[in-house]
């Protein structure tokens, strides 16, 4: 009785152990797949994800391009993304040949000149006000903003605020800082800039500390004369693509992507960028001479007798992601320090369209169709340049490919009614061969944009002097040109047309809506 007992029991737990597993990986399965058991729709982040479909708004333009646009992507159109159309194997080996594209990176069989836009931006503002009502439209496509767009008249500097004497500085950082306005970081002939980048290039390093906070290692390098630089160093050669499963916000930063990423913001015109630049150091006369403290600690020579380091920090701070040199000369961006917070403090905004950094998650605006009233109802987005500059932002990011958008910061002594500073772009300039349409959302979402950007862009794009081709002569003087692999220079040129089109559809859209509702 009591061996039969015994057999029961155990037969009793195996059966509950067996039915644990199995819940165990129908749970896993569930999670990994999405049958729904667990009632949790999941979605990656960076994925095409089904957006709320709207029947007329704004909004209605943004689902409509970018699901046409992925439709000519997957059957690999003319102006798909290069990761669809082309076969995985060819895109960083067999199209680039002795630094030059294979003619398969073209952009279109035929340019399109966008003559609609060049009209419609001819119009006057009341012909453009009827064309709107016209086409039923409640939002304009463009417009320029109070502010920040033509009218220039009130533009004060830091130094007339603060009545400081530009005549007695003593230094191009602090001259450049007092040159600081309410709608730029510098003016487009600022004398200051050059001398900026070429001390930060030229100059002896003095000391170096390693940079706090951050997921990746930064260091602040200190210069004669009071000036700072933010150092990243070189992670891998500039023909290196992100990896296929690399989140957005666990991919490596890259150095020529802030460089780049500076001289982009200046040639669009919008000049909210520190100045930065290309510097090949020595890690041991240059960095292990002059650092102190736990960052000294993380020295080692490596088996191939490289000097390497890797500091300490959230990602990639330890002995198998080490900076290493060749033997000991290393390249890096070197990005001018802001103004400290104790002269000029700042504010930091979540950025309304902000990912959500999540490996499952989607963030509000992936999932709600009317996400941009939403926001035109919220301070400072209500009234003012605000929403305009954040179309200048998704402009800048969507050219790098930049998805690591998820706050900015504005200087509080200008208030709300100033601009945002574009920080932080070592995540751009990662995928050449495909073209984040979701960086846009801000733009197709709400149908807006200057207009000086929009003529900035039909600049680029109908020259004489592409955007990839003024890159090129811009990027040219920095001492480690050059500063991009070949095919981001294409992509450029790619994403000027896409966003002129998304534009396109914009407008067209609302004679679309037109038609409907007379149906």
């Amino acid at each position: 009785m009591f061996r039969m007992g015994l057999k029961l029991k155990e037969r009793f737990v195996l059966g509950l152990s067996v039915a644990a597993v199995l819940f165990t990986l129908l749970l896993i399965i569930d999670i990994q797949m999405d049958y729904g058991y667990a009632e949790n729709y999941v979605v990656p982040s960076h994925g095409r994800v089904r957006y709320v479909q709207k029947e007329d708004g704004p909004e209605a333009a943004y689902n409509s391009f970018r699901k046409r646009f992925l439709q000519k992507t997957n059957s690999g159109g003319v102006n798909a993304s290069r990761e669809a159309a082309l076969p995985e194997q060819k895109t960083s080996e067999t199209l680039v040949q002795n630094g030059k594209l294979d003619k398969v990176n073209d952009i279109s069989e035929e340019h399109d000149d966008f003559s609609d836009l060049v009209d419609y931006l001819m119009m006057e503002e009341t012909g453009r006000d009827r064309y709107r009502e016209d086409m039923g439209r409640e939002t304009p496509v463009l417009q320029k903003d109070n502010e920040g767009d033509l009218i220039r008249g009130e533009n004060p500097t830091i130094a007339e605020l603060k009545n400081l004497d530009m005549e007695h500085t003593n230094s191009t950082i602090h001259s450049f800082i007092y040159e600081i306005s309410q709608h730029e970081l510098y003016t487009e002939g600022s004398k200051y800039v050059e001398k900026l980048l070429q001390q930060m290039a030229l100059e002896p390093i003095q000391h170096v500390v390693q940079k706090s906070g951050g997921t990746q290692l930064k260091l602040i390098i200190n210069y004669p004369g009071q000036l700072q630089a933010l150092f990243k160093p070189m992670r891998f050669p500039r023909e290196q693509q992100t990896l296929p499963n690399h989140f957005y916000f666990t991919d490596y930063e890259r150095h020529n992507a802030e460089i780049a990423a500076f001289h982009l913001d200046r040639l669009l015109g919008f000049r909210r960028a520190m100045p930065v630049v290309g510097r090949l150091i020595n890690i041991t006369r240059d960095i292990y001479e002059k650092a102190e403290g736990e960052l000294l600690k993380t020295f080692f020579i490596s088996p191939s007798d490289n000097v390497c380091f890797h500091g300490k920090c959230t990602y990639y701070c330890d002995t198998s992601h080490a900076i290493c040199g060749n033997p000991d000369m290393l390249e890096g961006s070197f990005a001018a320090f802001l103004p400290s917070l104790d002269f000029m403090a700042r504010k930091v905004w979540r950025h309304p369209w902000r990912r959500s950094y999540h490996k499952r998650k989607k963030a509000q605006w992936e999932t709600e169709g009317n996400y941009c009233s939403l926001v035109r109802e919220i301070p400072p987005y209500d009234q003012g340049r605000r929403l305009f500059d954040l179309m200048d932002m998704s402009v800048l990011d969507f050219l790098m490919g930049n998805m690591d958008r998820h706050h900015y910061e504005t200087f509080k002594i200008f208030g709300n009614d100033t601009f945002p500073i574009h920080l932080d772009h070592g995540r751009g300039f990662g995928k050449p061969f495909h073209d984040e349409i979701s960086i846009l959302a801000p733009i197709l979402q709400c149908c807006l944009l200057r207009e000086s950007t929009l003529q900035k862009l039909l600049r680029f794009h109908n020259g004489p002097i592409k955007l990839s081709e003024a890159m090129r002569q811009s990027m040219a003087k920095d001492p480690l040109a050059p500063i991009l692999w070949e095919p981001h220079m294409v992509a450029l040129d790619r994403r000027v047309e896409i966003i002129l089109k998304g534009i396109r559809d914009c407008i067209q859209k609302g004679k679309d809506l037109k038609s409907i509702d007379n149906t």
